[in-house]
């Protein structure tokens, strides 16, 4: 978790989170490529092979891009997916992976009364990178570059503090499982998928190649336990397990895989939840509506903050997403058949 998060991989532009995992899997799995969009998918074969299952995670993060060097030195920029901008001010961020920075907006003491009141907008702040003009800016950066935020990870007391925990939480779940070097009765493939946060964009071209029989998305999901926020609003809770979700933005999950799931968490006594509100999107439903439609599950990690510069998950609902995942494969033609 702390080499993938660290790493910078806004929707675009994941190679350095690419790289890292295929270097890490690629001597644990039987075949391996890179498509042409960038999605990287391993293939553990199954000791029967009578059905196809694909656990996918993506591997993109929000961020921003360069839109402008001004005279003064400083860098317009607009986001990549979603990042409310009251959340940047003051940030840490570094561009193309070397150039540090940090986001700016006017001083709180020469605001007027209507801004104090009111979030910012993009087209009100700055990045800052030391730079006094547009000319010495402009050796530095151009238009176009990537800019990630800047967080080190971090654990204490069964806790993980980090960025793009949404979605490398899921990377991480499918590289333990990779890990674990065990044979399942179905054929087994991992898809490291591209450009989630900008409209699903990486699992069509997946599935159209697979053809899988059934798909598992593994997510970070957003934790409702927010300060001030009452409980009858929380979507999830850290502590309480991974999230299986029945419905989320513009897809019902297939009612067969997700009893299915339950029925697993249930059968091992695997700590888990369900997700109470239906907010938010995943790669589950590109699934179901590309090629013949793939029947898809979610299975998130609770994480508080995500969209955000600094996430925050449970190490325990971690472990407990790997064991659940674990078991499904483990069930092999028993699951959701």
């Amino acid at each position: 978790m702390k080499e993938l998060s660290e790493l910078d991989g806004v929707s675009g532009n994941e190679k350095a989170v690419r790289d890292y995992i295929a270097s890490q899997i690629k001597d644990k799995v039987d075949e391996f490529k890179i498509d042409v969009l960038g999605n990287l998918i391993a293939l553990k074969k199954g000791t029967k092979s009578r059905r196809k299952i694909l656990l996918a995670a993506h591997m993109d993060e929000v961020g921003f891009m360069v839109t402008n060097i001004e005279e003064d030195g400083t860098l317009s920029f607009a986001p990549v997916g979603g990042v409310e901008p009251q959340v940047v001010i003051g940030k840490k961020v570094r561009i193309e992976g070397k150039i540090n920075g940090v986001i700016g907006y006017k001083a709180i003491h020469l605001q007027k009364k209507e801004q104090l009141l009111n979030p910012p907008t993009y087209e009100q702040l700055r990045i800052y990178i030391g730079a006094k003009s547009k000319d010495e800016a402009s050796k530095l950066v151009k238009i176009g570059d990537y800019v990630a935020f800047a967080t080190k990870y971090l654990q204490e007391n069964d806790r993980a503090t980090g960025k793009a925990f949404d979605d490398r939480v899921g990377c991480s779940v499918l590289m333990d499982i990779i890990d674990k070097k065990e044979r399942y009765e179905d054929d087994v493939y991992f898809a490291f998928l591209v450009q989630e946060e900008t409209g699903l964009r990486g699992s069509a071209v997946v599935v159209e190649q697979i053809f899988p029989d059934i798909a598992i998305v593994i997510e970070g999901t957003t934790a409702g336990d927010d300060p001030e926020l009452p409980s009858y609003q929380w979507a999830t809770h850290l502590g309480d397990g991974p999230a299986i979700t029945f419905m989320h933005r513009g897809y019902v999950v297939s009612r067969k895989i997700y009893e299915a799931i339950l029925s697993v968490a249930r059968k091992y006594g695997i700590k888990h939840q369900e997700k109470r509100r239906t907010a938010g999107g995943t790669d589950a439903r590109r699934f179901a509506t590309t090629a013949y439609g793939v029947p898809s599950g979610v299975i998130s990690v609770p994480a508080r903050y995500i969209h955000s510069p600094i996430c925050m998950i449970d190490l325990k609902d971690y472990e407990n997403t790997v064991l659940l995942v674990q078991k499904i494969l483990q069930e092999g033609e028993e699951f959701a058949k």
